[in-house]
């Protein structure tokens, strides 16, 4: 099918090599034109641009993939498209998408008679090699017209249509929320073995061993195991850890629908944590047990 993409970066641009290799026509679109013209030249995608452009270079009703990041950005480009395209063309936005604004998109799209889909992407930069875990949201006739891509792009048994515009990038949300609560389990236990009464243990080995067999096996273990492997003490990186937004989005949402989620929650508390060079709430705590106990603090 002729589809396009907007956006080349690590997982854009692995994206349209997957699709490329499964004989799909590609129209590649990046703000940097090298970009575009790189994907051209080395993979045979067709280069475009500006948009204007991407959309002359279809031959039929037009399937436009954005992956650019979420926010102000992601908005600009949906309502820029929702401008320029035609009545039966479709918008699929497979950033990591708040599903409240997929849902506002959907509707603003759909009073054009444009479709839009929300498919939440998981797959990181191993997509193009092992597939993407594609969660899609939007009207059925919509993910039907663009399936033979989506089919293309994921991994056998790895492509489910959600239900309405949004659930697929809630889906998707609620699956980063739990990889914060499982990298900080992984996290937590390493720590633990790092400071054993048994001495330096082998960590590498460890990870490694756990992945045959074990109940904690995965694909999040097995990448462990091999930056363990080229690090084993991670002397090369610091411990500050950023967030993208889906964890916050997770935890807010389990709050607004009553749920308790103190996993997922304390795992993004312990990432903010992370980025303090040193905790000004831990001072007060050492203050406060020094003024009403007399216990001995540590001077700066």
């Amino acid at each position: 099918m002729e589809i396009a993409m907007l956006g080349l970066g690590k997982m854009g641009g692995n994206m349209v090599q997957r699709l490329l290799l499964g004989g799909h026509k590609v129209i590649a679109y990046d703000v940097n034109p090298k970009i575009a013209d790189a994907m051209a030249k080395e993979h045979g995608a067709i280069a475009a641009h500006s948009i204007d452009e991407v959309l002359g270079k279809f031959n039929g009703p037009r399937a436009v993939w954005s992956m650019v990041p979420s926010g102000k950005i992601t908005d600009d480009l949906i309502t820029e498209l929702g401008n320029k395209l035609s009545p039966g063309d479709i918008v699929i936005d497979g950033g990591n998408s708040n599903f409240r604004d997929s849902m506002r998109h959907a509707a603003e799209l759909a009073k054009k008679k444009i479709g839009f889909l929300d498919a939440g992407t998981s797959g990181g930069v191993w997509g193009l090699k092992v597939g993407y875990c594609l969660m899609v949201g939007g009207e059925a006739a919509d993910f039907e017209r663009v399936r033979p891509a989506f089919t293309t792009l994921a991994p056998k048994d790895g492509l489910l249509h959600t239900g309405p515009a949004g659930s697929g990038h809630y889906t998707k949300m609620v699956h980063n929320g739990i990889e914060y609560g499982l990298m900080a389990a992984y996290a937590e236990g390493m720590e633990i073995l790092n400071t054993s009464p048994f001495g330096e243990l082998p960590l590498p080995k460890i990870a490694a061993l756990w992945n045959q067999g074990s109940v904690v096996r995965s694909w999040l273990l097995e990448l462990l195991a091999d930056a363990l492997a080229k690090d084993p003490h991670l002397e090369q990186l610091k411990g500050y850890v950023e967030d993208s937004g889906e964890g916050r989005w997770t935890v807010q949402a389990a709050i607004d629908q009553n749920v308790p989620a103190p996993v997922i929650t304390l795992s993004l508390l312990r990432r903010i944590a992370s980025r303090q060079p040193e905790s000004f709430g831990a001072k007060v705590q050492a203050a406060l047990r020094n003024e009403f106990g007399g216990h001995a603090v540590k001077k700066v």
